[in-house]
């Protein structure tokens, strides 16, 4: 029974994931928005695309440096 619920709830995620997936974004940035206010709120998120960002290309391979260089290219 709780092999058979299990597996069921992971048959619902990986079919509803980017649905689950908004809906978690979605109450994580209304709890932001309460505690924080809107423009904070913003500014998290913006750090967090760019975290984000950043960390993809580190793990697709990219040198550090070589990314930094992309985002604040050396003085000529």
């Amino acid at each position: 029974m709780t092999n058979e619920l299990f597996e069921r709830i992971i048959e619902l995620f990986y079919t509803y994931k980017g649905r689950i997936f908004g809906v978690f974004l979605g109450f994580l940035f209304s709890l932001f928005f309460i505690y924080f206010g809107f423009i904070l709120t913003v500014f998290i998120f913006i750090c967090i695309f760019v975290g984000y960002h950043i960390g993809s290309r580190y793990d697709q391979g990219n040198n550090f440096q070589d990314i930094i260089d992309d985002i604040l290219p050396p003085n000529r």
